[in-house]
């Protein structure tokens, strides 16, 4: 009787989340990734489906997200460009994704100019695929972008981009240099703040930067005060340019709340 009840309970929980929707017509690989996504994004409900007029069962859930695979498809394909017409009119306020074999620049154009705000190749990390994903869910743009003198590097920007300096993060996921001008932070704040746009919690941003978790706090803690965030997902958004700035006229010894 309490198992019944216990799994009435977690179904009901998992209707009232916001859904991340993986589309791959491919068993194995759609399988593979649902696991990833399930395991690195557990404040989301996540469905697989293998065509898009599947999205047709969620018309009552909460979308936040579709990422849509078209393997070796060009984004001008007509079946490809009829996918995303059928999702945009499923899941209106669902932002897309795309995972292609391709990383070119004419494929990444065509996509941006379709409303497609994450551009994932299946020759990324899973690390920045998932870093990819959370970007997109925040409300941010992630493309990839050629750099000269680098083999293959992504871009993580916000949807409006005006006047800002683009972020780079290798490809495997290990050195972040921004290029922007930076004054009000500190190079280690710069650092940390690459980090946060990558949605790493503070132990792994600890890790990588060979600081304590109380070091890594205290740098998220001045970093919101200077954005003026309440939060390091609206410091991020703030920095990027997609929130307009507060006042910031708040009693300095009041520590904002910090996430782990």
């Amino acid at each position: 009787m309490h198992d019944i009840t216990n799994t009435s309970k977690r179904l009901n929980e998992s209707l009232h989340l916001p859904v991340l929707v993986i589309i791959e017509p491919l068993l194995l690989p759609r399988t593979c990734i649902l696991n990833v996504l399930r395991r690195e994004l557990d404040d989301l409900e996540i469905l697989d489906m293998a065509t898009v007029q599947s999205l047709d069962s969620t018309s009552a859930r909460d979308v936040r997200l579709v990422v849509l695979s078209i393997a070796e498809k060009p984004i001008g394909d007509p079946s490809v460009e009829d996918d995303l017409a059928f999702v945009a009119e499923c899941c209106p306020n669902a932002a897309v994704a795309v995972l292609s074999n391709h990383d070119d620049e004419p494929t990444v154009q065509a996509a941006m100019q379709r409303g497609v705000r994450g551009f994932l190749s299946t020759s990324l990390s899973i690390e920045i695929a998932i870093a990819g994903l959370r970007l997109v869910l925040v409300g941010g743009v992630y493309r990839p972008l050629p750099v000269a003198g680098t083999n293959r590097m992504v871009d993580l920007e916000p949807s409006d981009t005006r006047g800002l300096a683009p972020a780079y993060l290798m490809n495997e996921g290990v050195r972040v240099a921004i290029d922007r001008s930076v004054t009000d932070l500190t190079p280690r704040e710069q650092q940390v703040l690459a980090e946060l746009e990558l949605g790493l919690p503070n132990k792994l941003i600890a890790a990588k930067l060979n600081l304590s978790e109380s070091t890594v706090k205290m740098h998220i803690q001045h970093i919101m005060r200077k954005c003026a965030a309440h939060n390091r997902t609206e410091a991020v958004l703030r920095w990027r340019g997609r929130l307009p700035a507060q006042s910031r006229d708040h009693d300095p010894g009041t520590a904002p709340m910090l996430e782990n």
